[in-house]
């Protein structure tokens, strides 16, 4: 129990224990039980169903009036956080025989945590990555189901990466997982801030408190540590003001450690001056611009020889689903990307719009996930129709929710002048399949929401659905 503060204990001792569990049906004879409340349910209703499987240790806040005699409990004021600190130290504290570095912010944190992972391995190291759209140890894939998984998979992750070999690892930390304490226990090299815009208020409620919970990776950061954030961000300096880590900064405006600019652009990638070099990247839009910034400036802060990284960043490649580019065989333009919020929307739109002639249509298809934060459905819809020719507002993920109540609350957002631009189609492949029968030689389609994603979340039942594929198949019948 290193590193946890104990209220009380009651029941015999335990020299061993066969494994660490918080979901009672996972529970089995000799494990160590921890009940947390979490969001939608409360671990200690299920302390008595652990027990019966088989624990033998439960961790808790709120010890039951009759313990079972037979087992131990241990009373702690903050479960949560004491599972992330169990888990590190079963494992054997993996996170210290890594470099690990975390990135944190509303938008770029895939982009960044994996080009960082691309370039650490080109650099020549074997490298892990924990993200939205994939987990990797080395080369070996393994499958992604949470931006930030759950602490003891974390570390058992991290445990595979160290044993495997692995010298660095680069992580995706959401705001989530930050609030649920689910990184509690990991040792960073340092910390990334990308930005930080509307996003997760269903769960945070209000800003104030999204903005805490990403501080935090970086109010526990040691003075060993290195804390990087986007200068040119109105809340960079205040993500970092509590850190004992050495801070640095990045930015594409506002004077920084780390200055780049862009050059020039097009659909297929940009020139940036980084690092005093100029050079072509294969990435586009100056959302890009800044995600190149800081992982040029994690690997500089890191050891890195400059113009090595410069050269080696301009081999790594887009991430799927963002910003991610098809034609067809007639030059109409695709572009999937994950944006799902009306920053990440804006940056996507205002880069295609820096770059596109104006002599063709932009169209774009948006919707908003369900059973999400609501607030932000008009706002996504005034920037699709503000800056689009034509919207086709339709279905992302709507869970447990009615799409058509969906949509109809992300009307309010189009102004009078805009409401003959958009059209509503509920179903998303309709929806893709009118879009590129609206489109003409050179026209411009922005799918925006679901990026990667090879489902739609529908009723609870996640149906297989994939963005890409069915553009591809559709330009096939509809464009050749």
């Amino acid at each position: 129990m290193n590193g946890i503060e104990i209220v009380s204990t009651t029941g015999p001792d335990v020299a061993t224990i066969r494994s660490l569990n918080f979901d009672s049906r996972k529970t089995g004879k000799g494990d160590l039980f921890v009940a947390y409340k979490g969001v939608s349910v409360d671990g200690h209703d299920f302390i008595d169903s652990a027990i019966e499987k088989g624990a033998v240790v439960v961790v808790c806040s709120n010890v039951p009036k009759s313990p079972d005699q037979k087992v131990l409990f241990i009373e702690v004021a903050d479960p949560a956080k004491a599972l992330g600190l169990l888990a590190s130290n079963y494992f054997g504290n993996p996170s210290k025989e890594l470099k690990l570095v975390g990135v944190t912010g509303t938008n770029g944190k895939t982009t960044v945590a994996t080009l960082l992972y691309q370039l650490f391995s080109l650099l020549g190291n074997k490298c892990g990555l924990i993200s939205t759209v994939r987990n990797m140890i080395g080369t070996l894939e393994l499958e992604a189901t949470h931006t930030t998984p759950d602490a003891i998979s974390i570390n058992q992750m991290l445990r595979r990466m160290a044993d495997q070999g692995c010298s660095h690892c680069f992580m995706e930390v959401s705001s989530h997982a930050l609030a649920q304490e689910r990184v509690s226990g990991l040792n960073y090299k340092g910390a990334v801030f990308t930005n930080i815009s509307h996003d997760h208020l269903d769960y945070h409620k209000t800003f104030d408190a999204y903005l805490k919970a990403k501080q935090m990776l970086f109010n526990d950061l040691s003075e060993e540590s290195f804390a990087l954030y986007n200068r040119d961000d109105r809340n960079g300096q205040i993500m970092v003001q509590n850190s004992k880590a050495t801070r640095y900064s990045y930015s594409l405006k506002n004077q920084s450690d780390f200055k780049v600019r862009i050059i020039e652009q097009d659909i297929t990638g940009m020139l940036l001056e980084i690092g005093g070099k100029e050079a072509w990247f294969n990435q586009v839009g100056t959302f890009n611009a800044y995600n190149l910034a800081a992982v040029y400036a994690t690997a500089f802060i890191m050891g890195a020889d400059p113009d090595t990284i410069v050269t080696l960043l301009t081999r790594t490649m887009p991430v799927e689903g963002r910003f991610q580019v098809v034609r067809s065989s007639d030059n109409v333009t695709a572009i999937i990307d994950y944006a799902h919020t009306p920053d990440a929307l804006l940056n996507v739109l205002n880069t295609v719009n820096t770059i596109r002639t104006r002599n063709e249509q932009l169209i774009c298809i948006v919707g908003c996930g369900g059973d999400r934060d609501k607030e932000k459905r008009p706002l996504m819809a005034k920037v699709a129709t503000t800056h689009c020719d034509r919207v086709i507002l339709t279905s992302d993920n709507p869970r447990s929710e009615d799409p058509t109540t969906i949509i109809k609350e992300m009307l309010p957002g189009i102004a009078p002048e805009n409401f003959k631009k958009a059209l509503q189609i509920t179903d998303r492949e309709e929806a893709i399949k009118t879009a590129i029968s609206l489109a003409g030689s050179g026209d411009i389609i922005v799918v925006a929401g679901k990026g990667h994603e090879k489902y739609q979340e529908i009723k609870g039942v996640r149906h297989p659905f994939d963005d890409t594929r069915i553009i591809l198949e559709q330009f096939k019948e509809l464009r050749s």
